[in-house]
């Protein structure tokens, strides 16, 4: 009998080897600020922010249902939400505060990109 081996959980799930990343500074201005409420715990501007993504798209690493968040990164002169968000995985720690695990959106989930910090 061959024996099985325990798969390990990394710590941050690595995205799609096609996903491209960002770096903080390369977010737009209100990209960086909500990043910032993301990781200070709010409080949030929109009653949305914080509810779960359920990252019906799959572009992004699967995960268990509850496990990703959304927020919103405003976007100057719209009357609404616009199309700008940031998801945050819950990562080992469980808080998107504090997980490391950031992706931006500029269109409204069509597209992602990592966010390295």
């Amino acid at each position: 009998m061959a024996a099985v081996q325990a798969r390990e959980t990394p710590e941050k799930p690595a995205a799609p080897a096609s996903m491209p990343t960002i770096a903080v500074a390369d977010l737009p201005r209100e990209g960086r600020k909500t990043l910032e409420l993301i990781k200070k715990g709010g409080p949030f501007p929109y009653n949305k922010d914080g509810t779960t993504f359920h990252n019906r798209e799959r572009l992004l690493p699967r995960q268990p249902r509850g496990y990703y968040s959304e927020y919103t990164v405003r976007t100057p002169f719209s009357r609404d939400r616009g199309a700008r968000r940031i998801v945050a995985g819950k990562g080992s720690t469980g808080d998107p505060a504090t997980s490391g695990e950031y992706y931006y959106t500029a269109d409204h989930y069509r597209s992602f990109a990592r966010i390295k910090e």
